[in-house]
């Protein structure tokens, strides 16, 4: 019976270290992801508090939604008085995609990894998250994603609580060249992938042409930023959906 009880103890403290090394690398994978999330949460935070709003309900944003095209959208929206659908409408049309990263991932999930761990840990997929998770070989635990998501959680936080805090300390020169930032990190998302995949490149292509359309033609100009993108981002990714289907993907690729 004490071999037995013995034996049970040192099975229990191995998984116990197999759950600490996972949780471990999954924290070293998501230090450079974090880092880069500081910059652009701190772009966050001081767009926030120069107009008007407390740091706490700058935070409070970041730390209940964590996606950063979503917040620049929705918190702007918010500022310019839009309605309650436009908002719901325009984050949701923004963020759905990481719906379909949490479908990808969960086909690599752990089986072991029971559904109230699957919900909690879906909180944290980001398009970083997701393209450092579906590289790992093998079977994604449940230790490794926490420890994934740990770093970027707690950046994207940080980054903003002190952009909205340290915005009155910068100078205004400073501030303004801060504020380029987010436009710099889309760039960084969309130019790499527009050059390799050419669905991608018609899809930006066709978002940025019907922009200007409602940009600059009368009538349409009077049409809210929130439903302009919606506008743009379903007819620009239906047609490459239609005209791009996945299976062609690598036929399309070759031309």
């Amino acid at each position: 019976m004490l071999a037995l009880c013995d034996a049970s103890l040192k099975q229990w403290e191995s998984l116990q270290l197999e759950k600490k090394q996972a949780f471990l690398k999954g924290l070293k994978d998501g230090i450079p992801i974090c880092l880069g999330y500081l910059s652009v949460s701190f772009t966050f935070g001081m767009m926030t508090a120069e107009n008007g709003l407390p740091y706490w309900i700058s935070l409070l944003i970041s730390m209940t939604n964590l996606t950063s095209a979503g917040q620049f959208a929705g918190t702007a929206l918010i500022l310019s008085g839009g309605a309650f659908v436009e908002i719901a409408v325009t984050t949701f049309v923004i963020n759905i995609r990481y719906m379909l990263m949490s479908l990808s991932l969960a086909q690599k999930a752990d089986p072991a990894m029971s559904a109230g761990q699957r919900l909690l840990l879906s909180f944290g997929i980001t398009d970083e998250v997701f393209a450092v998770g579906v590289q790992q070989p093998g079977l994604l635990t449940a230790p490794y994603l926490a420890g994934l998501i740990f770093a970027p959680y707690w950046g994207w936080a940080l980054g903003t609580l002190t952009g909205a805090t340290a915005t009155s300390l910068l100078p205004a020169a400073l501030r303004s060249a801060l504020g380029v930032a987010i436009y710099g990190m889309f760039l960084a998302i969309i130019i790499p992938p527009a050059r390799k995949v050419r669905p991608v490149a018609i899809t930006i292509v066709i978002a940025a042409v019907m922009s200007c359309i409602f940009r600059y033609t009368p009538l349409l100009n009077r049409i809210s930023s929130g439903w302009v993108i919606i506008l743009c981002a379903m007819a620009a990714a239906g047609y490459s959906a239609l005209r791009y289907p996945v299976g062609e993907a690598g036929e399309e690729d070759a031309q």
